[in-house]
C-alpha cells in the first residue's frame, strides 16, 4: 500500500506539470505567424475579408488570447479536446485513428532497446577492458552519434530497395485485406525497420548505463559475500547483481518516454507511418491548434502513465522505496 500511495502522490504532482505544458505551448503558438483560418483559406485558394472574419469568429480566434486559453482549459475538464478545422471532425477521433501506430512503435522500440541494451551492457561489464567490451562500447557510440533519420534512410535503401526483404514504409499493406494472424505479421514486417531505427539511439544509452551500473554493483560487499559462499558466477550475476544494476535502467525508461515520443516524429515521417508524430508535424504546418494541443495532452498523459508504472517497478526492485527508508 505504501508503494501505491507513493505512486499516486507522484501521479497527482504531475497534473500541474501537464497544465503548465499545455498553457505554455498555447501561448507559444500565438507568437507563430498565421492561424487555423489562414491555413483553411490557403487550402480553399483564397477568400474575401468578410469570410475570413466570419471564420475567425466561428472558431473563437477573435477573442483575447487569455480568454481562448481559459476556454480551452475549461473544455479539458470535460475531456473535450475540441474540433479539428483541418480534418473536419473531433480531435479525439483524429488522435484515436493515429494512436495505435505510435503506441506499437513506442512499445516495440522501447522493449527492443531495453532488452538489447541490458544484454549488451552485461556482456560488456563481464568482459571489461577486453575485445567484447571495446566492440560493444564502440558500437554504442556509433549508434548514439548517428542521426536516426540516416539509419532509417539506409535501412530503406538496403532492406527495402536493394534486398526487397521489408516494405519501405506504411503501417500495413493497403488493400491486401489481411485478417487475424496474417494482418499481425504484415504490421510486424512494416514496423520492423521503424522500430530498429527508433530504438538504436536508446539502445546505445541503455547499454552504457547498464555497463556502468554492473561494474559498480560488482564491487559491492554483498557480491563478494555471495562469491565467498560458493555461488557460481552466473548465480551471482542473475540473483544479486542484475536486480540492483537494473535500477538506473528502470529510472531511465520514465525519463526517455518523452524523448521517444519526440523521436517518433522523425521516424514516422521517414517511414510514412500514420502516427501521432506525423500528425503533430502536419498540425504544425497546417496551424491546426486544437489537434496539436490534443496531441500534446495525450502524449503528456502517456508519459505520466509510463512514469507511474516505472515508480511501481522501481519500488518492486528496491524494497526500501516501499518501506519508507
Amino acid at each position: 500500500m505504501r508503494v501505491l500511495s507513493l505512486a499516486l502522490r507522484r501521479l497527482a504532482a504531475s497534473l500541474p506539470t501537464l497544465l503548465i505544458i499545455l498553457a505554455g505551448l498555447f501561448l507559444l503558438l500565438q507568437l507563430a505567424p498565421g492561424d487555423t483560418v489562414d491555413a483553411l483559406v490557403a487550402q480553399m485558394g483564397g477568400g474575401d475579408a468578410a469570410m475570413i472574419e466570419e471564420l475567425r469568429r466561428h472558431y473563437g480566434l477573435d477573442l483575447p488570447v487569455a480568454v481562448q486559453l481559459g476556454n480551452y482549459l475549461w473544455r479539458l475538464v470535460s475531456f473535450d479536446l475540441g474540433h479539428s478545422a483541418i480534418y473536419g471532425k473531433p480531435v479525439v477521433d483524429v488522435i484515436l485513428e493515429r494512436l495505435p501506430a505510435t503506441l506499437l512503435l513506442m512499445v516495440s522500440a522501447l522493449s527492443f532497446a531495453f532488452a538489447a541494451g541490458m544484454a549488451l551492457g552485461v556482456i560488456a561489464a563481464r568482459r571489461v577492458n577486453k575485445w567484447p567490451d571495446t566492440a560493444i562500447s564502440t558500437l554504442g557510440l556509433v549508434f548514439y552519434a548517428t542521426p536516426s533519420f540516416w539509419f532509417g534512410l539506409m535501412g530503406i535503401v538496403v532492406f527495402a530497395v536493394r534486398l526487397s526483404w521489408l516494405p519501405p514504409g506504411g503501417f500495413e499493406s493497403i488493400g491486401a485485406g489481411y485478417t487475424g494472424l496474417a494482418r499481425v505479421l504484415d504490421i510486424a514486417r512494416h514496423l520492423l525497420l521503424p522500430t530498429v531505427t527508433l530504438a538504436l539511439i536508446f539502445l546505445a544509452i541503455y547499454l552504457r548505463i547498464m555497463r556502468a551500473s554492473m561494474l559498480e554493483v560488482l564491487t559491492l560487499d554483498f557480491v563478494r559475500t555471495a562469491r565467498a559462499k560458493g555461488l557460481n558466477e552466473t548465480a551471482v550475476v542473475v540473483r544479486h547483481v542484475l536486480r540492483n544494476a537494473l535500477l538506473p535502467m528502470v529510472t531511465l525508461i520514465g525519463l526517455q518516454a518523452g524523448a521517444m515520443l519526440g523521436g517518433s516524429v522523425v521516424v514516422e515521417s521517414v517511414f510514412a507511418l500514420p502516427g501521432l508524430g506525423r500528425l503533430a508535424y502536419d498540425s504544425v504546418v497546417q496551424r491546426d491548434l486544437n489537434t496539436l494541443l490534443g496531441i500534446v495532452f495525450i502524449s503528456a498523459l502517456l508519459v505520466i502513465v509510463i512514469n507511474f508504472i516505472v515508480d511501481l517497478a522501481y519500488a518492486r526492485l528496491d524494497p526500501r522505496i516501499g518501506t519508507g527508508h
